[in-house]
């Protein structure tokens, strides 16, 4: 039903279902995207119920598919599947190693403790146990257990969690700043490691504002905006109306809603721009409209895909008609037998002037990105009245008015963006339903692919050719020659999308598993933005199911934004490692500290409430300090790490170990001889509630300074220098620095027993200061030691082996991969059943009719399976066609002889 104004035109139509449910596009959409199953399976059951007799047609093809087997995958696929990042995976192999490393460290601290006690107690000394005495040995077995306990604690390191969990929501909120509204946590992580993004070119790489840049009009090619005080008056107005007219009344150009902004394009995007054309030439195409309403249009051929053109009769003044025709201008162009000159007179339009124009304006239109628009007319007389049913006749013998070039012109800032992403490692690839001329030539204009180099550029059809094999299946060696080298795919359909990031993951021609981005803004791009590691849907421009399926939401559809994702992920990665860095050398140190002096000393110079305070300084506040990093642009001057690169490099091994070396040295020159140096009363060997010593103070005081001073080396872990580098950037950082230098003099100076402190005097503080800043110096010689001559040093925190990836990927294969194509060949075989059952009681109804012979029925009955074994490309078991076979001759054999 049509709804013009207040006329309401009534009439009937046919319609021919192609495909329903998850046989149609946007069936097979949400299928891709994984939505159709249980639905699927609650119809299965639903029609089991309602129909008994279809569900025994059915069983046959059923138990030949394996219906136990597929009942199994039901129940698998609907299991949710617990993902873990690349990066958590890595943490958490890590941290059970350090776990291990500590439980056993602190049960050999406990145990050399007790046996030392022991031997030295009741062995040398020769002491009973007496009854009495019992609480005293009682208070030493707990203060080594308490000293075991604090090993444990400090080694095992429980702030990475923390650490992981900062600094992605840190960096979550942030990254809303910058556009990226982020819905999956671990997305931004997985950005830092992409190798290649798939965008979308309309509105994502384009500001998707088409609008007219060049024209050919009355015999000259306008490169820029004709002036139309040049142009002839009778072409002006014809051009106006032809426009105005010849677009739907709904496509409109309005104000902007914001003052300085651009006018708002509301409707056909292409006749937004010819609408802006006319208002360009200083006139009203609404003036035009009011005199012509649309319900007094006479007759419209609206625009479809195999037209390529849009016309629109009016009615003259005179009582004759004009038509309005604009396309295409390859499709119009044939159709035109005249052309206006530039004195607005009608001009004999050959083939050969056809040609002709092609050259010198259609084909460099085309070659700048252009998308090229023919506007056209024909006048009839009243009488006789044309047959208008008869198109072809009617849209031909037309006059060319204009042909305008149409550009969506790409985002100032993409060129750029692009130009960092390629620089980081990252390969841009454009995949887009346009044509593959204007494709390549806004490639070219974002610098996807660069003059001279070896690039592949196909159109969905050529793209699908060259992977698949004779039986149409995709083979992954057929891609895996393809995609390296592919930039642009044109022409491409959701499933091409989707087959191309599939692929590109797939893939094992590469040392490390791609890690693949994919922008998109429609519901085609659904299935791809699912499949991808990190899909980006557009804020303003996309839809419900692209959001849908996406991870992180671009609020302004800008591609700039996506750079800023990576530098965001490459920043987590960096601000983890960054605490490893710290962390894992106050483990070191601590853990060995703790051990060596309870071995050597029977107590560990840091006591259990000092240790805890250093377990918080370097789990809560550096996590908070070192993980709320800003990113900065040098991130993406280096190439992504990969997958299965181990969290701890061997610079940074280098650097736990050397400030490691430097820490130690100092503790055990204070431990075994810092009463001497400070003229003070050792604290070595203390009974057992002795008040805090200031040696043992010093020690503590020293050791928490180091950690002060090395937290600012912890800032660089790839061997910079100017470790103070952007360092006010991050207020957080300095307020908890000196926020744990100030609780660390309130500890010292007033802490007294509870914290086994005794208050230090001036040079006392002094010279642990002196020491704590001699980490910065230690730092700078650790840096001018080549990494490259330590090939002792191991990396550590690696990601999954090669036989894990291996394994995963197959279990994702089962439960998320196929699970499309599952979903498709089961869609296929209830088609096909439906069809069996349908076919089985037309032959029945048809066998009754004709009383004729059984066995022509059977023929044709096999014949039409055959070609819907053909059509389905469904292995049809022979027993199902026979059983199909015999029901009809049953049927119709009252009898029941079976027919052979």
């Amino acid at each position: 039903m049509l709804l013009s104004g207040t006329h309401v035109m009534e009439g009937s139509g046919r319609m021919v279902v192609t495909a329903v449910g998850i046989n149609s596009q946007t069936g097979i959409i949400f299928t891709l995207l994984g939505a159709g199953g249980e639905e699927e399976e609650k119809k299965d059951k639903k029609a089991k119920k309602q129909d008994g007799a279809v569900a025994m047609e059915m069983q046959p093809l059923k138990s030949a598919e394996g219906g136990e087997m597929e009942e199994r995958e039901k129940k698998k696929s609907s299991i949710p599947k617990k993902e873990k990042s690349v990066l958590q995976g890595k943490l958490t192999k890590l941290a059970v190693q350090i776990g291990k490393a500590g439980l056993v460290m602190s049960a050999i601290t406990v145990i050399i403790l007790v046996l030392y006690f022991v031997i030295q107690t009741f062995v040398v000394d020769g002491k009973l146990w007496l009854t009495e005495c019992t609480p005293v040995y009682v208070q030493y077995f707990v203060k080594f257990f308490i000293i075991g306990v604090t090993v444990l604690v400090v080694a095992v390191p429980e702030g990475l969690p923390l650490a992981v969990t900062i600094s992605l929501a840190y960096s979550v909120k942030k990254m809303m700043k910058d556009n990226n509204l982020v819905r999956h946590l671990d997305a931004c992580e997985t950005m830092g490691n992409a190798t290649a993004i798939c965008s979308d070119k309309t509105g994502t790489l384009t500001t998707n504002r088409m609008t007219v840049v060049q024209s050919y009009i009355g015999d000259l090619i306008h490169k820029e905006k004709p002036d139309p005080s040049s142009l002839n008056s009778k072409i002006l107005d014809l051009l106006v109306n032809a426009i105005a007219i010849n677009c739907a009344y709904t496509t409109k150009i309005l104000p902007p809603d914001k003052e300085g902004a651009l006018p708002q394009q509301v409707g056909n995007k292409t006749e937004c721009a010819l609408l802006g054309f006319v208002l360009e030439m200083q006139r009203d195409y609404q003036l035009v409209r009011d005199q012509i309403p649309e319900e007094t249009l006479y007759k419209v051929y609206t625009f479809n895909s195999v037209r390529k053109s849009m016309s629109t009769v009016v009615c003259l003044p005179n009582g004759g008609f004009r038509l309005y025709s604009k396309g295409a201008s390859e499709i119009v162009l044939k159709k035109c037998s005249n052309i206006l000159n530039a004195a607005g007179e009608l001009q004999t339009f050959r083939p050969r002037d056809r040609d002709e124009m092609v050259k010198k304006v259609i084909e460099p239109m085309a070659c700048e990105g252009l998308r090229t628009i023919c506007i056209a007319y024909r006048d009839f007389q009243a009488v006789p009245e044309p047959e208008w049913e008869n198109e072809n006749e009617i849209v031909g013998d037309l006059t060319c008015i204009a042909v305008v070039g149409i550009e969506d012109p790409v985002r100032p800032e993409v060129p750029e963006a692009i130009r960092k992403c390629q620089r980081a490692g990252i390969t841009v690839r454009m995949v887009t339903g346009d044509n593959i001329n204007t494709a390549r030539a806004i490639a070219a204009k974002c610098g996807i692919i660069q003059p001279g180099e070896d690039f592949l550029c196909l159109e969905g059809k050529e793209f699908n050719r060259r992977i698949r094999n004779e039986k149409g299946e995709i083979e992954q060696e057929r891609l895996d020659k393809l995609w390296p080298k592919l930039r642009v795919l044109a022409r491409s359909s959701p499933t091409d999308k989707h087959t191309l990031v599939k692929g590109i993951i797939d893939s094992t021609i590469c040392e490390q598993r791609q890690v693949v981005a994919v922008t998109g803004d429609g519901t085609n791009d659904g299935p791809a933005l699912k499949k991808a590691d990190v899909g980006f849907a557009m804020g303003l421009a996309g839809t419900d199911v692209a959001k849908e399926a996406s991870d992180i939401i671009l609020t302004d559809d800008n591609f700039s934004s996506i750079v800023k994702a990576v530098m965001w992920g490459r920043n987590v990665y960096d601000s983890i490692s960054k605490f490893l860095q710290f962390q894992l050398t106050v483990n070191v140190v601590a853990v060995i500290v703790a051990f060596t002096g309870a071995c050597i000393t029977q107590d560990s110079p840091l006591k259990a409430v000092q240790m805890l305070w250093v377990n918080l300084i370097m789990d809560t506040f550096a996590s908070l300090a070192l993980a709320t990093e800003p990113p900065t642009e040098s991130l993406l001057l280096r190439k992504p790490y990969g997958r299965n690169k181990p969290l701890i490099s061997r610079t940074m091994m280098k650097n736990i170990l050397g400030h490691a070396v430097y820490q130690l040295v100092i503790i055990f020159t204070l431990l075994f001889v810092g009463e001497i140096f400070f003229d003070i009363d050792s604290g070595r060997n203390a009974p057992l509630h002795s008040p805090p010593s200031e040696h043992y103070t010093i020690i503590f005081n020293t050791f928490v300074m180091m950690q002060l001073f090395n937290e600012i080396n912890a800032r660089k872990i790839h061997g910079e220098r100017n470790v103070f580098d952007g360092i006010f950037a991050n207020p957080i950082f300095c307020s908890i620095v000196l926020g744990t230098f100030g609780v660390q003099i309130l500890i010292v100076q007033f802490g007294g027993k509870p914290f086994s402190c005794a208050p230090l005097n001036a040079q006392q503080w002094l010279w642990c200061l002196f020491v704590g800043v001699g980490e910065l110096v230690w730092g700078q010689l650790i840096a001018s030691i080549p990494t490259s001559h330590l090939k002792c040093l191991k990396e550590a925190g690696h990601g999954p082996g090669k036989d894990e990836i291996t394994d995963e990927e197959l279990a994702e294969d089962e439960e998320e991969i196929d699970h499309a194509e599952r979903e498709l060949r089961r869609g296929q075989i209830l088609w096909f059943r439906g069809l069996n059952r349908i076919q089985t009681q037309m032959e029945v109804v048809s066998t009754f009719k004709r009383s004729g012979s059984f066995q022509g029925a059977v023929r044709r009955r096999s014949s039409v399976l055959s070609q819907l074994h053909d059509v389905t490309n469904i292995s049809t078991p022979t027993h199902v066609i026979l059983s199909a076979a015999n029901t009809t001759s049953t049927a119709g054999n009252p009898g029941g002889e079976s027919i052979p």
